[in-house]
Order: C-alpha cells, then sequence, then structure tokens
C-alpha cells in the first residue's frame, strides 16, 4: 500500500514539472514573436519567398531541424545562428507552437 501511495506522488509530482502541451504551445507563441516572426511569421507562413512555410509541420521534423541548426550539421546564414542560441526548452516550445497550427487548402473551382 505504502510504494502504491508512493509511486502516486511520484506520478502526480511529474505532473506539476512537465508542462502541457497547451502551456508548451502559450509559451512557443511568446517566443515566435520575438524569435521568429520576422522570417516565419507568428502564423508559421514564411513572410519572404525563400522562406519555407512552417505551419503543421510535423514536431518530429521540426525538432530535428532546429536542433540540426543549432549543432552546425544543417547550414543557413541566419538560421544557424539563430538556432544556436535556443536551448532545447525554447526548441520544445516552439515545435509545439508552430506543430499545433491548422492549415487548410481549397482545391480551385
Amino acid at each position: 500500500m505504502k510504494a502504491i501511495a508512493l509511486a502516486l506522488r511520484v506520478s502526480m509530482l511529474g505532473l506539476l514539472v512537465v508542462p502541457s502541451a497547451q502551456a508548451q504551445a502559450v509559451a512557443g507563441r511568446e517566443k515566435v514573436t520575438r524569435i521568429c516572426a520576422v522570417c516565419h511569421g507568428v502564423n508559421g507562413m514564411g513572410v519572404n519567398p525563400d522562406v519555407p512555410h512552417i505551419a503543421g509541420e510535423s514536431p518530429l521534423y521540426l525538432e530535428k531541424q532546429l536542433k540540426a541548426f543549432r549543432s552546425g550539421e544543417r547550414k543557413h546564414e541566419q538560421m544557424s545562428i539563430i538556432a544556436q542560441g535556443l536551448s532545447d526548452e525554447d526548441i520544445r516550445d516552439l515545435v509545439s507552437w508552430y506543430s499545433s497550427l491548422k492549415i487548410s487548402v481549397e482545391m480551385p473551382k
């Protein structure tokens, strides 16, 4: 019985420490406005022809690319510099925001 009570306390503590997906997305939006919005926009739609749209991208893809820019595995004039200043938490929050955005497509008539 003591083991069950201890396991419950530990799991509840974990819930308090790990931010929810919604909290991460909110934190991500705040960081996006300071870090990413100039090129990718708050809505994840690139503002210049050479800037990719990243709204609604897979979280795994976004995280992998940001970490590749940060490590130097992938190189880009601006992104390599920006990514160097990102912590794992920053990446998690930014990925949470951009991957949570929904894109809709309408076929031409």
